[in-house]
């Protein structure tokens, strides 16, 4: 191999190097953390345990929402959609600071998804860390 051709092919292999295995970033952890809660989360909310999914939800939430309103509202605007067919993550991220809440740790996350009884909806929800600094879920919305 020519003198020039290897040091292309190292100069390649540094610069992948570099791009392909960065080091995870603080914000990164958090959303893969938040993103596990999520999901464990939105399998109560998909098996219909409404009164589960309140009782992981962060302090903030439960201090919001009480457990009976909770669980008429998922029971009147979610059940009727019916078995969740897929759900795909579109959008994450990361802030200390949302409107109307308070400053904390968030991750937002959107999902397209598909229900049963309504092919296309996005949901977001937005997990926080918690006082114990585990990650749980402080917002749920579909549209």
């Amino acid at each position: 191999m020519r003198k020039t051709k290897r040091y292309a092919v190292v100069v390649l292999g540094v610069f992948f190097g570099l791009v392909l295995f960065q080091p995870v970033t603080a914000d990164q952890a958090a959303e893969k953390e938040a993103f596990k809660a999520v999901n464990f989360w939105l399998a109560l909310v998909d098996a219909g345990s409404y009164e589960k999914s309140w009782e992981r939800a962060a302090d903030y939430f439960k201090a919001a929402v009480q457990e009976e309103q909770w669980v008429a509202s998922l029971t009147a605007i979610r059940k009727p959609l019916g078995k969740t067919i897929y759900r795909t993550l579109k959008y994450k991220k990361y802030t200390t600071a949302l409107p109307g809440a308070p400053d904390g740790e968030y991750v937002v996350l959107q999902f397209e998804t598909s229900f049963q009884n309504k092919k296309f909806a996005m949901e977001t929800v937005t997990p926080m860390r918690d006082r114990d600094g585990k990650w749980r879920v402080s917002g749920y919305y579909i549209k």
